[in-house]
């Protein structure tokens, strides 16, 4: 099945519920549509934070968190980053199931 931007939208928000009260609330207020100039200042903040993962306190992981807020109001990176997320679940399926019939 092909992914569509509908499909990005309901893993974010499977994962929104996942999060602790506080932090869920503040997701949910940073998706909210009239926060659209807070959330691409924020996502080229974290998409930058990532180029520069050598530095101590960045990371790689700002890059992907970058990526998915600026999906919010970019609604061409949706596909994409539900195509990768799969991608991203499938290898880690194959490795888990590789892991544990090396351990047997």
């Amino acid at each position: 099945m092909e992914p569509t931007p509908d499909d990005w939208d309901a893993r974010v928000s499977r994962l929104s519920e996942k999060l602790p009260d506080p932090l869920r609330r503040m997701v949910d207020w940073l998706r909210e549509p009239s926060r659209v100039w807070l959330r691409v200042g924020a996502a080229l903040l974290f998409i930058l934070g990532g180029i520069f993962s050598i530095l101590p306190v960045l990371g790689l992981w700002m890059l992907p968190l970058g990526l998915a807020l600026l999906a919010q109001d970019v609604p061409g990176l949706k596909v994409p980053l539900e195509k990768s997320a799969r991608w991203i679940e499938a290898t880690w399926a194959d490795l888990v199931a590789w892991w544990r019939r090396r351990k047997r």
